[in-house]
């Protein structure tokens, strides 16, 4: 039996905190090439997750929120959003499912924010995720202002 704890999270969350991206994967699959990935993602406030979605082959992505808060973002092939929601635990929002093919990112609004992450595998570095051409690469200087921007738009 695995456990997600009060002390797994704050040790993830430390982890988060001590690295440049501000986030750290906690995998409870023992492969990449299980037919089912999941994992434990802390993320602060300021990572950046590059808006993707998941084709060859095309793979849902489940995202609960365990602590913390997180806003979701759905987007249309130019970059529009279709859909957003903020997941709060304390709210009574849990959750979202991801669709196949579909442009997504998830923002960190507070510190010590942990989601638990399923998706379908096997994970294929090379063609894990099809980037979004619209949004700007991680490392990018213009990353801060596009994450800004998605929030300014849903009032936050």
């Amino acid at each position: 039996m695995k456990t997600i704890d009060k002390i797994l999270l704050d040790s993830i969350t430390l982890q988060a905190k001590e690295t440049t991206r501000l986030r750290k994967n906690f995998n409870f699959h023992t492969s990449y090439s299980e037919p089912i990935n999941r994992m434990l993602n802390a993320m602060e406030p300021g990572t950046y997750i590059q808006p993707h979605k998941h084709e060859s082959p095309d793979k849902f992505e489940i995202f609960l929120a365990l602590r913390g808060r997180f806003a979701v973002f759905t987007f249309d092939d130019a970059g529009n959003i279709l859909h957003y929601c903020i997941l709060d635990p304390k709210q009574g929002i849990y959750g979202v499912e991801i669709p196949e093919r579909t442009y997504h990112t998830l923002i960190s609004l507070e510190t010590g924010s942990v989601a638990y992450e399923i998706k379908a595998g096997p994970y294929t570095p090379l063609t894990a995720k099809d980037f979004a051409p619209w949004a700007p690469a991680e490392g990018n200087p213009e990353v801060e202002n596009f994450m800004q921007s998605l929030l300014n738009k849903i009032d936050l």
